[in-house]
């Protein structure tokens, strides 16, 4: 049987076939889900500063979400700022926190907002903690403050996958 001859011209050469795939992507297709973040806490409302400032220690959290009488989300509360006003004595612990919360926007045409499940890709949340601070992590139906994701997590999903 004869051996069939190629001429150099006709073999795919590294370089070109290299050039032509896709650079791998930093997450290789992981999802929120994947960063097997802690399970998320909410306040009310009603909530003592002094008692909410020792719960996000506890628990080791950067950001509450602050809900309403119906456990729908108001807003949020940034800790470290937290922490700072009561110790310059700007505010009292006594207080809600309701009285230092940052509102969401709720307009949707001033303020639109991106909604981030467990199945969206990384690479999506990134794109959105550009722009944010964090991201609050619901179920699909929007009822539920599953977690609560920021740059520093994905940063530390990199490193444990060694990427």
């Amino acid at each position: 049987m004869a051996t069939p001859e190629f001429s150099n011209s006709s073999l795919p050469t590294l370089t070109s076939a290299a050039s032509v795939l896709p650079l791998p992507d930093k997450y290789r297709g992981a999802v929120v889900e994947d960063l097997q973040l802690p399970p998320a806490f909410s306040l009310p409302r009603t909530e003592l500063i002094s008692h909410a400032i020792k719960l996000a220690y506890d628990r080791d959290f950067s950001h509450i979400p602050v809900l309403g009488k119906r456990r729908n989300l108001l807003g949020y509360v940034e800790v470290a700022a937290l922490k700072k006003k009561w110790e310059a004595g700007e505010v009292n612990p006594t207080e809600k926190i309701a009285t230092c919360m940052t509102k969401f926007n709720r307009s949707p045409r001033t303020n639109p907002y991106t909604i981030i499940t467990p199945d969206t890709p990384l690479a999506d949340l990134e794109s959105f903690l550009k722009d944010h601070i964090f991201a609050l992590i619901t179920d699909y139906q929007r009822k539920f403050v599953l977690g609560v994701a920021t740059s520093q997590d994905l940063e530390s999903f990199v490193s444990r996958r060694g990427i």
